[in-house]
């Protein structure tokens, strides 16, 4: 994070710009709309500025710059085509410590004026840290598109609600989160959007007096597919409950990236699980999950692909049916779809394949326990889950029971994310060209006659 996103309250406050062309004046009209105190330094103003002057909307001192302007503003914007004037700006805010922007220098800002969208009381800011103003803007108009006005007026009108909630439910702040999560996703919201700000209030005090706190306190489990990796495969079902969770546990296939999607306040749980080093055994995964429910928390289980292949997702479920503990299962795209997609690897072809398989290359008391005979058929996709180590024995079994040495393999590591390894080829090779290039779990191996097409239709490069 280049910058630290705050919102300041700049009511009455005192603020300085250091210019008065068509830059300052744009500068300006943000700072009064924040209800600021501007005073405004340049010899000259543009008509505008001129007018907020003459009007008593601004302060203007009618001279170039000195240090002295520089005393105990909240914030001072530079606003001129002089470098020079710029840079005294800008040192002489840093020798006192007042928080400065210099228009296009981010090396000379302290702080940055992003792209807004106002909705007051509710508010977005978007910024690329002064490297990409353009962009900011473009995202803007896009946001600006499709979000109703309607949610400045619920956002105001749950402040009006917001004492009587908190009397309501008191220090459970998971109970409180719990009733405006339901409240402002049903009716109110809707009357709201539509303008209805009378039955939109109504609607929320309706839905305050029916709160059930059995309702609001108990607790369940969310097992969610994270997808192959990239944060934008992710359903909107799964970013949703992630922004919900009062807990989320996790694993190695899960991505950074995607980890950082959950709710900031959401506690995380590492339960990695690698080749031969579980963080946490599954059954004591399986009866954390049951206990922190029972505690009437939020459990997210984030499963990286699919939670129903090979995600253990069946075990997990078991016992909290057992235990009585609602649970929902969010599906993934599994990481078979994601590694061949993003690979131009299509699992069946008609002149290729007409079947696919998975498979896990996972161990059991040291064995790799597949049906090697029904591997075999060369009209037939083979995808293998976490057989990297696994690799070479792999290949040779294939191969032993019937599969040509020369069938076509692939191996596709960190699938869908920017950091992407694609190795090709053949069943005799590929345990060679794995050692050689060091590939490392999360990674599939699939096997058949498609990956002839990778060439063809790889439409993403490594």
């Amino acid at each position: 994070m280049d910058y630290f996103p705050l919102f300041l309250d700049l009511n009455q406050q005192e603020c300085l710009i250091v210019g008065g062309g068509e830059v300052a004046l744009r500068k300006a009209r943000l700072l009064l709309g924040a209800g600021a105190s501007v005073t405004l330094i340049a010899p000259e103003l543009v008509t505008e500025l001129a007018q907020y002057a003459s009007e008593g909307k601004i302060n203007h001192v009618a001279r170039a710059f000195a240090e002295e302007d520089i005393q105990r503003q909240r914030v001072v914007i530079a606003a001129t085509d002089d470098e020079v004037v710029n840079r005294r700006v800008f040192e002489a805010c840093e020798a006192r410590g007042i928080l400065v922007n210099v228009v296009d220098d981010p090396a000379r800002c302290r702080f940055i004026v992003p792209a807004i969208i106002d909705r007051s009381p509710l508010q977005i800011a978007l910024s690329t840290g002064g490297q990409a103003p353009v962009l900011a803007r473009l995202l803007r108009a896009r946001l600006e598109a499709i979000l109703p006005h309607g949610y400045g007026v619920l956002a105001k009108l749950a402040g009006q609600l917001r004492d009587a909630v908190k009397q309501r439910f008191g220090d459970d702040e998971r109970a409180r989160r719990r009733f405006w999560e339901q409240a402002l996703d049903g009716v109110a919201a809707e009357q709201a959007l539509a303008g209805d700000e009378a039955g939109a209030l109504a609607s929320l005090h309706d839905s305050l007096d029916k709160a059930s706190d059995a309702e609001l306190t108990q607790g369940a489990v969310y097992l969610v597919g994270a997808g192959p990796g990239n944060p934008d495969l992710l359903t909107f079902r799964a970013l949703r409950l992630m922004q919900k969770a009062d807990v989320v546990l996790y694993d190695n296939l899960v991505s950074p990236a995607i980890v950082e999607l959950v709710r900031r306040d959401a506690e995380r749980i590492y339960v990695g699980k690698k080749a031969d080093n579980h963080a946490l055994p599954q059954e004591e995964i399986n009866r954390l999950l049951v206990r922190l429910a029972q505690q009437g928390k939020t459990v997210v289980r984030l499963k990286g692909g699919d939670p129903f292949i090979f995600g253990r997702g069946g075990e997990e479920i078991e016992e909290l049916a057992a235990a009585q503990i609602p649970f929902e299962v969010v599906p993934g795209i599994t990481s078979a779809s994601g590694a061949s997609s993003y690979a131009g690897i299509p699992l069946t072809h008609r002149d290729y394949a007409q079947s696919v398989t998975f498979v896990t290359g996972h161990r059991r008391a040291g064995e790799i326990e597949l049906d090697w005979p029904r591997l075999t058929n060369p009209t037939e996709t083979v995808v293998i889950y976490m057989g990297v180590k696994q690799a070479r024995r792999i290949c040779e079994q294939l191969i032993a029971h019937g599969r040509t040495a020369d069938t076509p393999a692939a191996i596709v590591q960190q699938a869908t994310t920017p950091h992407q390894k694609t190795l090709i080829g053949t069943l005799a090779t590929l345990p060679g060209l794995i050692e050689q290039e060091g590939v490392k779990p999360p990674a599939l191996i699939i096997v058949g006659g498609v990956v002839t097409l990778a060439d063809k239709l790889s439409w993403r490069k490594n």
